[in-house]
């Protein structure tokens, strides 16, 4: 899942917060969702997030098992679906 909001200041940078409940599971599928979150972000939110907007990634109960191609294809889907509602 992805939320996103722009901040309002004039830097234009890209700030990111994953969250993962206790919900997922113990704390080693928790870590493990982080770090998988962290790639994503830094292979897709780098280049396709919008400046000066924070972005937050929460961890599902899928997020540790996965394809990681499918959830990258997932996150510049809603990346795109989120830059319309983003500017407003």
């Amino acid at each position: 899942m992805l939320l996103a909001r722009p901040r309002g200041d004039e830097l234009d940078t890209v700030r990111i917060g994953i969250t993962v409940t206790k919900k997922i599971g113990n704390a080693v599928v928790r870590n493990r969702c982080k770090r998988r979150l962290r790639a994503l972000a830094r292979q897709v939110i780098a280049e396709a997030g919008a400046p000066g907007v924070d972005y937050v990634l929460i961890g599902r109960s899928e997020t540790p098992t996965r394809d990681f191609a499918q959830m990258a294809d997932e996150l510049r889907r809603a990346l795109a679906k989120v830059a319309g509602t983003v500017g407003a």
